[in-house]
């Protein structure tokens, strides 16, 4: 069986954990070479000679450039650009401050777009390329206290329609996931925090009609897919990955 990504060339922002290290591990598994670019370094047993590892503080636009130039560097061009790096806090608008705000729109949707912009050229020598932007439900709704964090994924989502209407006709693709609840160590440790976790994760199960959580390679199986010729027609479009969660409406409690 062949692979759906053999010879492609990678990029994925924050590929060393949670959703990202998903993603990375299957388009590994499909046959890419792959750039795993963020701040920290991911786990040494990530890495290898088709997967490599580059630095870059992704709100800071020289780093980003330098990023991407590396990679071309490195492995030859590139054909692939997965924007899934992102941070997110709890805050009103009263709270927030300014400050707040900018970092969350700099590292959620202003990194994608410069990631985006230094990955044109590339894209163009090779013909085909596809862009998956990793948005979220909370780009559709939103839980409480998150009004920058919905903000930056709502931008994402236009952002990638934006960049398919521009960009279909030099065969460039942009499509972009919105993913639910995903497990994670981040979202381990979140439910850990609460007082009554038991429950909580009972609850967790019950608003979702598959009757689990997502999981990384859940996320990775529809962005390789994405990144493919397989889903050569398809560009602009937003993925709901979220085990139906948003499709149930809740009953009253009694």
């Amino acid at each position: 069986m062949a692979h759906l990504l053999a010879g492609k060339i990678a990029i994925i922002t924050g590929g060393g954990r949670g959703i990202g290290a998903g993603i990375t591990k299957r388009f590994a598994e499909e046959g890419a070479k792959i750039a795993i670019v963020q701040r920290n370094s991911p786990p040494e047993a990530m890495l290898g000679e088709d997967i490599v590892y580059v630095k870059a503080d992704l709100s800071n636009s020289s780093e980003i450039t330098s990023a991407v130039e590396t990679v071309v560097q490195r492995f030859g061009g590139l054909d692939i650009l997965v924007n899934n790096a992102g941070i997110m806090f709890e805050k009103t608008v009263e709270q927030m401050t300014e400050a707040d705000w900018d970092h969350m729109m700099a590292v959620n949707l202003k990194a994608p777009f410069l990631l985006t912009k230094a990955a044109m050229p590339h894209f163009r020598k090779r013909h085909a390329a596809s862009i998956v932007n990793i948005g979220s439900i909370e780009g559709l709704a939103s839980n409480p206290g998150h009004p920058a964090y919905s903000a930056s994924k709502a931008g994402v989502h236009g952002f990638t329609a934006a960049v398919a209407v521009d960009h279909g006709h030099e065969g460039i693709r942009c499509n972009a996931i919105a993913p639910g609840w995903i497990n994670s160590d981040l979202s381990e440790i979140y439910i850990d925090s609460m007082a009554e976790s038991a429950r909580v994760r009972k609850e967790l199960l019950v608003m979702h009609p598959v009757g689990r959580l997502g999981e990384p390679r859940d996320v990775g199986n529809l962005a390789v897919w994405l990144a493919s010729e397989e889903s050569a027609f398809v560009t602009g479009q937003v993925y709901v990955i979220d085990g139906g969660r948003t499709k149930k409406l809740p009953l009253p409690i009694t």
